[in-house]
């Protein structure tokens, strides 16, 4: 039998969990109090909708968290791509009717699975080019259009019945270390931090956004810890007047798991201010990845906060104020759901291929077929930046060479690419860091040396420098951009009929 401090505990504990089942952990667990779970790629199957029956079953009062942003980052469609369109591309655009409408569309989705708390959107002002967790998640490197588009799709979401949740406060767009793998280190000027990067979050506060994800980043001029550990950052909330819940960022990334520990690390979480304790994804590579990790894990943090409670050093009234504010958005969700199906009445039809194509800008040509070159990045814990699927709708399903600068010899690249050219159709190298990674822009140069008719398709931030070839710019890794971006190459062809490849040309 759990004991006293024990459900407590398990009061302010969101884990994530392997499998399109839940596991009797977890419905134990459900059942002595914990608030709910997260679901990632690894729960998403046809059986969603009854896997989140049977949670409720175990806890009605369950929250029901999904990572899934649109664009690069999706859980719902990690199988073949998003068909959302994501922030970089919405900043593009910069249509906050079209921002508002997203966020009621994604909305949709994730209430007909049973969700109820969309992690999302981002909130990081994403003023580095070398980002390698922001990037194209962001909606922009200003702070006024990161902040409109933040209210915009925080509106949208919770009209439409789900709870928003803002990341990452104070503000992850300033770095070029993923916290998924260390801690970063923002050092800029106070002044600026507070002008440029807290203040889409201080626009979603006066919006009502229902929670706020933290950083696992270090600010030296606010203390040693990272914010999600840090009083006086998460104080800034609160002297702001939110009153909502604050969830951390995943306390299984390394930034937290490899320094303090989950246990450590969930404890001082709560005494900093945190309420919700996102534990994160078992399938993210630690020290040791168990068959059983997603339960280690879970235990890990459960256990740090009952030895702090039984030592004194995290007050028993801090984790009971917590759980009442968890409490509070769980009820709020609830009373949300039958004006949620009004607005999903009266909205009209969404448009979000309409969006992408505003968003897709740059070269279009008449091709016929498509020969792809895919030269990305490897993928991050956070986005899978390299799914198959972009690619493969870029080629229609035709030829796709996969190639990895960076773990390949320059002979070795051009030996595929020398393949990739020789295919019948129009070159295409797909990339996306193209201001950030020299392999990728030497591998362009290389192919306009022997094909001066390829292009680029760049699914990352857009190029502040020329390449040596045409550019379609995506703003995004996802299914409905590489489609739009197929078209926008093939579309003299697919408008009269074409029989072969044409010129490429350059527009707005």
């Amino acid at each position: 039998m759990t004991d006293d401090l024990e459900r407590l505990a398990n009061g302010v504990l969101w884990p994530g969990f392997y499998g399109t089942e839940a596991p009797e952990w977890l419905l134990d667990a459900l059942r002595d109090g914990l608030p709910g779970v997260v679901y990632f790629g690894q729960n998403v199957g046809d059986g969603l909708q009854a896997l989140s029956a049977q949670i409720r079953t175990a806890n009605p009062a369950a929250l029901i968290g999904i990572d899934e942003e649109g664009g690069s980052v999706t859980r719902l469609e990690s199988d073949t791509g998003s068909t959302l369109p994501g922030a970089a591309q919405l900043g593009l655009v910069d249509d906050v009717a079209a921002t508002e409408a997203t966020g009621v569309e994604l909305a949709r989705r994730v209430r007909a699975i049973g969700g109820d708390v969309v992690l999302g959107p981002v909130a990081d002002v994403n003023t580095d080019p070398r980002n390698p967790v922001i990037g194209v998640r962001s909606f922009g490197s200003d702070e006024h259009l990161v902040s409109r588009h933040v209210v915009a799709e925080v509106t949208g979401l919770q009209r439409a019945g789900v709870a928003a949740c803002v990341k990452h406060f104070p503000g992850h767009g300033d770095t070029h270390v993923d916290s998924h793998h260390a801690l970063p280190e923002i050092s800029l000027d106070v002044d600026e931090l507070e002008r440029v990067h807290l203040e889409p979050f201080r626009a979603a506060v006066a919006a009502g956004v229902d929670t706020i994800m933290t950083a696992h980043i270090v600010v030296p001029a606010w203390g040693e810890e990272p914010a999600t550990l840090n009083p006086r950052v998460l104080g800034m909330l609160r002297d702001w007047g939110f009153e909502g819940v604050i969830i951390t960022d995943a306390l299984d990334m390394a930034a937290i798991r490899e320094t303090v520990g989950i246990g450590a690390g969930a404890a001082r979480a709560l005494a900093a201010g945190a309420d919700l304790l996102c534990i994160g994804n078992p399938t993210n590579p630690g020290r040791e990845t168990h068959p059983d990790q997603d339960h280690r894990d879970y235990l890990a943090a459960r256990d740090g906060i009952v030895a702090a409670l039984r030592d004194g050093s995290l007050p028993r009234a801090r984790v009971e104020d917590a759980v009442r504010r968890i409490a509070a958005l769980a009820q709020t969700r609830r009373t949300r759901s039958e004006a949620a199906e009004h607005a999903a009445r009266s909205d009209a039809a969404y448009a979000g291929d309409d969006i992408v194509r505003r968003a897709v800008r740059g070269a279009h040509g008449d091709a016929a077929e498509l020969v792809v070159l895919d030269a990305r990045r490897r993928a991050s814990l956070a986005v899978d930046s390299v799914a198959a699927y972009v690619a493969e709708t870029l080629s229609g399903g035709g030829h796709v060479s996969r190639l990895d600068v960076a773990r390949t010899s320059v002979d070795e690249q051009d030996a595929v690419l020398d393949e990739v050219i020789a295919a019948e159709g129009l070159t295409v190298v797909l990339i996306d860091r193209p201001d950030a990674d020299d392999a990728q822009r030497s591998l362009i140069e290389r192919a306009a040396d022997r094909d001066p008719d390829a292009v680029v398709v760049n699914v990352g931030l857009p190029s502040q420098r020329p390449l040596a070839l045409p550019v379609v710019e995506v703003g995004a890794a996802s299914r409905i951009g590489a489609q739009a971006a197929r078209d926008r190459l093939r579309r003299a062809y697919a408008r009269v009929g074409a029989s072969s490849p044409g010129d490429v040309e350059e527009d707005d």
